[in-house]
């Protein structure tokens, strides 16, 4: 399963569930990408591969280079629409992790799911990584 997440536009509670979530999945291919204040933040997982960006959608760039499109699960955090279009195409079940306020209507298919952990505590996140084959 890939994860890939733009820490610069989630706030740190949601990160905070995000990561108590992700610690439950070892398997998962984490990539982070954001401001380093941001990431210095939080304690990401071992596995994860941290990478601080800089300027207008760095972490963007980074994430999207990151990405590889593949069968396996897609777990995609961020606050806004600038990965619909991956998220639409990836051939795997997508979830994006967001803020309900920010999410985009543009992230929509038969393959994504969605969730909020601050409304629900990360009980459908959890649920759906539990629920996600490992590779």
């Amino acid at each position: 399963m890939q994860v890939l997440v733009d820490a610069d536009n989630l706030d740190v509670p949601r990160l905070r569930l995000l990561v108590v979530a992700l610690d439950r999945a070892p398997s998962a291919d984490v990539v982070v990408a954001g401001a380093p204040t941001v990431l210095e933040a939080l304690d990401w997982p071992p596995q994860a591969q941290v990478l601080p960006a800089s300027g207008w959608q760095g972490a963007d760039l980074l994430l999207a280079r990151a990405y590889h499109a593949d069968d396996q699960p897609l777990l995609l955090a961020t606050g806004d629409g600038d990965f619909a279009q991956l998220a639409r195409r990836h051939p795997g079940q997508v979830l994006l992790v967001s803020g309900t306020s920010s999410r985009s209507r543009a992230f929509t298919g038969p393959r994504i799911a969605m969730t909020d952990p601050a409304a629900d505590g990360g009980a459908r996140l959890r649920s759906w990584l539990e629920r996600s084959p490992a590779p």
